[in-house]
């Protein structure tokens, strides 16, 4: 994905991190270049935080103006993955429906296709909004992000073998002898269940409810954010959530992007997994600090001495995890 150099940041074997805005970006990109677009915007909340966001009334438009510039880099057998958060009305115990409404306006104005749905399950998220779920107790936690997978043909690339999940304790029980523990027959509904439950797989197929904690106060990135004084991003989703993803809809060599690269997330999983990728954020500092994902084994020095090469504009390539330092690379 060639992105003009003075947008870049630094680089990995495999990917980019460039700053500047996302919609310069995408006009940048050559047609049907990407496989996937997984991203996960700020939200439509209330306040304003520190990696800014728009008001809820312009939200939708906002989000929006972003598509047909997505749709114009996806591949015909490409996915856009976008992860939304909800929220309430200002003053109101009602939900808003911006997440809603960006859904129905991609498909309808924009030509994608809702190829699935999914909801990502943050157990360890805190209750909130306070007032209606602690104070008054007439609403429950809000646990739940919706993941809208969309598609620019009605056959995505995409095989659910590569995200299979651990069989139960009762599954692994009838697969060691299946005639003992099932007998096939019709359910109450009339579903009728037939045989060929004894066979391993190697895992079981996920459902479209992802249940995956967000918590990583001990992760390298925020250990070291402290150890250099970087501000870490707020708003971080878990790693495991974009390489679920990339899995799913993606081969190893292919090109993954997103456009809300924030703290990396997305490069560090596509990276690990043997993809090419490209994370794209509008906030300097952000950009500067993706780059500790990548540095778990590099020394104070070494770390200090890469950051004082990007904030000096140099665009450093990192070498791989197990070498010790890291070359320069000027070339596009």
């Amino acid at each position: 994905m060639p992105v003009a150099d003075h947008r870049i940041r630094y680089r990995t074997l495999l990917g980019v991190a460039a700053a500047g805005d996302s919609l310069d970006v995408l006009a940048e990109l050559a047609p049907e270049s990407v496989d996937l677009v997984v991203t996960s915007p700020p939200f439509a909340l209330l306040r304003q935080k520190s990696y800014g966001n728009a008001e809820q009334h312009e939200y939708v438009d906002w989000l929006c103006q972003f598509a047909p510039y997505v749709r114009r880099v996806l591949k015909p057998t490409g996915s856009y993955v976008l992860d939304l958060g909800g929220s309430y009305q200002r003053g109101r115990p009602v939900r808003s429906l911006c997440p809603f409404r960006v859904l129905i306006r991609h498909v309808d104005e924009f030509g994608f296709h809702l190829a699935e749905e999914f909801f990502w399950h943050n157990p360890s998220k805190l209750p909130s909004p306070i007032e209606w779920v602690n104070k008054r107790k007439i609403r429950a936690k809000d646990a739940v992000n919706c993941l809208w997978w969309l598609s620019k043909t009605d056959a995505p690339k995409a095989n659910v073998s590569r995200v299979l999940v651990p069989y139960s304790a009762r599954m692994k029980t009838l697969l060691r002898d299946p005639e003992a523990f099932y007998t096939p027959k019709d359910r109450p509904s009339g579903h009728a269940v037939s045989g060929g439950f004894g066979k391993d797989n190697g895992g079981a197929i996920p459902s479209n409810l992802l249940q995956i904690p967000n918590t990583e106060s001990n992760s390298t990135y925020l250990r070291l954010c402290k150890r250099t004084g970087t501000p870490g991003h707020p708003a971080r989703f878990p790693v495991a959530l974009p390489e679920f993803f990339i899995k799913f809809l993606t081969d190893e060599g292919d090109t993954v992007l997103d456009i809300f690269g924030g703290s990396g997330t997305s490069g560090e999983a596509a990276d690990r997994l043997g993809r090419r990728w490209m994370t794209v954020d509008i906030d300097e500092s952000f950009v500067r600090g993706s780059v500790l994902r990548f540095l778990g084994d590099r020394s104070d020095d070494e770390v200090a001495q890469l950051l004082a090469r990007i904030d000096a504009g140099e665009r450093p390539m990192l070498t791989a995890r197990q070498q010790s330092l890291f070359a320069t690379a000027e070339a596009g």
